[in-house]
């Protein structure tokens, strides 16, 4: 049997993994014990949130405050803590507690995993997205305990605390606050915005980025990767929250009801939440479609590499854009931070959002078809499942079984990441040993 597994590539025991953990997911909620009511949740929603919570996207089916008993709700939340840090990760904790060797198989799948370009320092590297998960999650679930228990018994604080706080660093956006709601009570609450985006946007960085972040006073140096990613990160956030204050502040179904506070925190929170998290403060469908389009595509860029988020990610847009900024310029050479980019990031990068385009325009293509909602909405379901955000203007409760089944392997596809996917279907082949005579072409 071990044999057998071996014969894998690292991409396709990671798409076995997370299918296995879906799978088992499934039917654990479809017990009767996952509901309040006792009754069986049916299969196909049963593997839509299972597949939405191990995604880390948040889409629902069912309301997670009402519908699931507290030993559903346990459930979605360790399928939340799994999928995010991924089960590669849970699996090496469990190595490092029993003072098991973690083998050379196991080092390959940590390092495809974590999206790393080589194998060196992989398993400090794991020692440190545990304790800093663990932390940040802590952290959190007290001050959004102490928060709550000024609204609520202490002990439902304290197990609201912790859900939220796994589920908001995991980016996932699931909540219990029942009816749908999400944080739209709290969108006025200074504590809860804050804390909240505070573990979207260290969930969504990548933990490389936390580790130079913790490490900066001894090393005082950033890498380019950190330096790409809080630069892309910070401007993303200030223009989106700019965008969504002028679109909004006028419309009386969302900003203009508000004080100035009000406005403050709701805009940057509608800008951070697109980083892959799902919560909201603001009624999504009540948006000027304006914003929803922009939305879009903060939700297409997503979070960073080796973070609990989706997406093409933050780099892969940066290098598209300096790619863009080269060209324009006459340079051939793609600089950044005084840095120069080999050709094989640049390609990679135009592959993961080809793909990526190919397969969220293909989806919403099907959907148009199969799904009575108009053509934004669709778009918008579609590219937050692909990016594993899970904001919706209210399409996911009305799916079609066929909706449900391509809405679930698009946040699959968008978690796994699309170029991942590809090589599980197709391993990559060996280095050529030949290069073709090169050919002239006019583009443009």
């Amino acid at each position: 049997m071990r044999s057998n597994w071996f014969k894998f590539s690292p991409p396709q025991i990671l798409v076995l993994g997370f299918a296995a953990i879906i799978l088992f997911g499934s039917f654990l909620l479809m017990l009767p014990i996952s509901s309040v009511t006792g009754q069986t949740l049916p299969w196909i929603d049963a593997f839509f949130t299972a597949t939405s919570a191990t995604c880390v996207t948040g889409l629902v089916v069912v309301d997670t405050g009402t519908y699931f008993s507290t030993f559903g709700q346990v459930v979605i939340m360790l399928l939340i803590q799994v999928g995010g840090l991924g089960f590669m990760t849970m699996a090496t904790l469990f190595s490092l507690v029993f003072k098991r060797k973690i083998s050379l198989k196991d080092r390959l799948l940590l390092q495809e995993a974590m999206n790393q370009n080589t194998m060196e320092g992989i398993v400090r590297l794991i020692r440190k997205v545990l304790l800093y998960s663990l932390i940040i999650e802590s952290g959190a679930a007290l001050v959004f305990a102490i928060r709550w228990a000024f609204d609520m018994p202490l002990g439902r604080a304290i197990y609201y605390g912790i859900f939220h706080g796994v589920s908001m660093f995991n980016n996932a956006g699931f909540d219990l606050f029942g009816e749908y709601r999400s944080l739209t009570q709290y969108v006025n609450d200074p504590i809860v915005n804050f804390v909240a985006m505070f573990l979207i946007v260290s969930g969504g960085i990548g933990f490389i980025v936390l580790s130079d972040l913790i490490e900066f006073r001894s090393r005082r140096k950033f890498s380019l990767h950190t330096k790409v990613v809080l630069s892309m990160t910070g401007a993303l956030i200030v223009i989106g929250a700019v965008v969504i204050f002028v679109f909004e502040f006028t419309n009386p179904r969302t900003l203009e009801p508000l004080g100035w506070g009000g406005k403050f925190w709701a805009s940057f929170f509608q800008s951070v939440t697109p980083r892959t998290a799902g919560a909201n403060t603001l009624d999504i469908g009540a948006l000027r479609q304006a914003t929803q389009f922009f939305i879009i595509i903060l939700m297409f860029i997503g979070a960073s590499p080796s973070s609990t988020g989706g997406g093409i990610k933050t780099t892969t847009f940066t290098i598209l854009v300096g790619a863009v900024i080269s060209m324009i310029r006459g340079r051939s050479d793609l600089v950044l931070f005084r840095y120069r980019l080999a050709q094989e990031r640049i390609f990679k990068a135009v592959t993961i959002t080809m793909l990526a385009l190919f397969l969220v325009i293909a989806v919403a293509m099907v959907l148009s078809t199969t799904e009575d909602a108009s053509f934004l909405s669709i778009l918008f379901e579609t590219t937050s499942a692909f990016s594993t955000v899970g904001l919706t203007m209210g399409l996911t409760g009305k799916l079609t079984v066929l909706g449900k089944i391509l809405i679930s392997f698009t946040m699959f596809a968008g978690r796994l990441g699309p170029l991942t996917l590809a090589y599980a279907l197709g391993p990559k082949k060996g280095k050529e040993l030949y290069r073709h005579p090169e050919g002239k072409m006019i583009i443009g």
